[in-house]
C-alpha cells in the first residue's frame, strides 16, 4: 500500500456464511498459512456445494488479542469457501459458521505479503472512526483477482467492528464520504 494512499472502508452488516475448509493454528512468528492454503487447494474440488468461487481466509484471534499485541501468541486460521449446506463433507474438512456483524470492508489492491494496510487499518483508520474492534473473526474475500503475492492483486479485507461507547453525544455516518464522529466534531 503506498503511504499516501488512504483507503476508506464500506461499513456494512454481513449475514451470516457457512464455510467448509481447513483450519491451523498459526502465529505471525511462526506462520503456516502457505501450507494450510496449500493443502487446501488440493482438496478444494471436493466441495460440490460452494456458494461461489470466492475464497475466504478467517482468523479468529483469542480474546484480547489486540489488548496486548505478541506475534508470538497463537490464534486459528481457517482456509475456506462459502458452501450452500453442511451436506456431503468432504473428508478431512470442517464446518464453520461466519457469524453476521458489523465490518468494515476495505478494498485492497497490492501483494498480500504487504502488511502496511493493516498497519494503517489498525493504527490510523481505526482510532479516528466512530468504531471499535469487535471481537469477533476477521477474514479476507479472495476473488477472481486475487494474485498471491502479486503486487497488482485485489482482495477485500473485512474487519469486525462496533460503534464507539460514548459519552451520550450521537455518532454520526456520512455516506458520501464514510466519515464517522460525533455531532460536535
Amino acid at each position: 500500500m503506498e503511504s499516501s494512499s488512504k483507503p476508506i472502508p464500506n461499513i456494512i452488516h454481513l449475514e451470516e456464511k457457512k464455510l467448509i475448509g481447513l483450519s491451523r493454528a498459526v502465529s505471525l512468528n511462526d506462520n503456516e498459512t502457505g501450507m494450510l492454503w496449500k493443502s487446501f487447494m488440493q482438496r478444494r474440488s471436493a466441495i460440490t456445494n460452494a456458494n461461489g468461487p470466492e475464497l475466504y481466509s478467517i482468523s479468529v484471534y483469542p480474546h484480547l488479542y489486540f489488548e496486548s499485541f505478541d506475534p508470538g501468541v497463537q490464534f486459528t486460521k481457517w482456509a475456506t469457501v462459502a458452501v450452500t449446506s453442511y451436506d456431503d463433507l468432504p473428508t478431512h474438512m470442517d464446518t464453520y459458521i461466519l457469524q453476521s456483524g458489523l465490518y468494515a470492508v476495505f478494498n485492497y489492491k497490492g501483494s498480500s505479503t504487504d502488511n502496511s494496510i493493516f498497519r494503517y487499518i489498525f493504527s490510523t483508520w481505526l482510532p479516528q472512526s466512530g468504531y471499535d474492534l469487535d471481537d469477533r473473526p476477521h477474514f479476507e474475500i479472495l476473488g477472481e483477482k486475487y494474485k498471491n503475492n502479486d503486487p497488482h492483486s485485489e482482495e477485500m479485507i473485512c474487519i469486525p467492528v462496533k460503534l464507539k461507547k460514548n459519552d451520550g453525544r450521537l455518532l454520526y455516518v456520512n455516506n458520501k464520504t464514510k466519515h464517522t464522529g460525533l455531532l460536535s466534531d
